[in-house]
């Protein structure tokens, strides 16, 4: 295991201990509910979006505690974001991380609501004072990752992708479509350590500009993995994009060509830290990690 991966897992590990004691399941029926969340928000993700905001808080010296708790309300975010692009109605995959899809350990309608109290913990998870005593700030993450995950966001994006099979996209719309689906939650990650940190508006501009490029970089290293990768390491299915006629940025500009395009994009990401020094090493390691990762 390499030093970015201990990074990555160590994050992930902080994540798991603050949700398994907001999510002690109940005595009554809705304790099903509370293992459903449990069993994806406390599944074997990468942490990548996690690990990100704490990067990024840590660069400003924000405090661990309040960067862990915003840290696991976007993995909330974006475990809902999984649980229903699984569903039958929507990507319809069986498979998630390895294990079966939430929808196929439970059932549909368990899957929905739980992914449904997973948006409801992490909103409720910023705006509780133990995640930073200024209402300001907690307002300011809150509306920041509303943004992100709604219809300027990775709502708006899902449905873009769903009509993509229908509409040939190129590369402007696939642009647009990676930003809102994929991007604005790594963006919100990134953005949102800055906020704990107190981060000024040149600072915050720096770190957009690194986040909007990782965030397409690791896009396309997901349709260069969707064609060539294993879906053992992945831990789901592959070649999905291709056999739903989907326009990605293999379809539209071959593997190699997107390799190249994901490696120019990750190299330009790194020149936007230029100005934090060795405090944005760990996110320079992540910015190599989109385009090196199996998984």
């Amino acid at each position: 295991m390499s030093g970015f991966q201990k990074l990555l897992q160590h994050a992930a590990g902080q994540v798991n201990t603050t949700l398994d004691a907001l999510l002690t399941v109940p005595d009554g029926h809705e304790g099903r509910l509370y293992e459903a969340m449990r069993y994806t928000a406390l599944g074997d993700g990468k942490g990548f979006r996690p690990f990100l905001c704490m990067a990024a808080a840590k660069i400003f010296d924000a405090p661990e505690p309040a960067a862990i708790r915003v840290a696991s309300a976007i993995e909330c975010i974006h475990c809902y974001s999984l649980i229903h692009d699984d569903l039958p109605c929507m990507d319809d995959d069986d498979v998630r991380r390895g294990k079966p899809a939430l929808h196929k350990a439970f059932d549909e309608a368990t899957a929905i609501l739980a992914g449904d109290a997973l948006i409801s913990l992490a909103f409720e998870i910023l705006t509780e004072e133990a995640t930073h005593d200024t209402v300001s700030t907690r307002l300011d993450l809150v509306a920041g990752l509303a943004r992100a995950s709604g219809m300027q966001g990775m709502v708006g994006g899902q449905m873009i992708d769903m009509m993509a099979a229908r509409d040939r996209l190129d590369a402007g719309g696939l642009t647009r479509l990676q930003k809102m689906k994929t991007g604005a939650l790594i963006s919100f990650a990134v953005d949102a350590g800055a906020v704990l940190g107190g981060a000024g508006a040149n600072e915050r501009h720096a770190l957009a500009g690194f986040a909007h490029d990782i965030g397409l970089a690791y896009q396309i290293a997901d349709d260069v993995l969707d064609i060539e990768g294993d879906g053992d390491i992945l831990g789901k299915s592959v070649g999905k994009d291709t056999a739903q006629g989907k326009s990605t940025f293999v379809s539209l500009l071959g593997v190699e060509r997107a390799r190249e395009q994901a490696l120019q994009l990750s190299h330009q990401a790194v020149g936007y830290l230029d100005a934090f020094g060795e405090r944005a090493s760990s996110l320079r390691e992540a910015a190599a990690f989109v385009i090196q990762r199996r998984s």
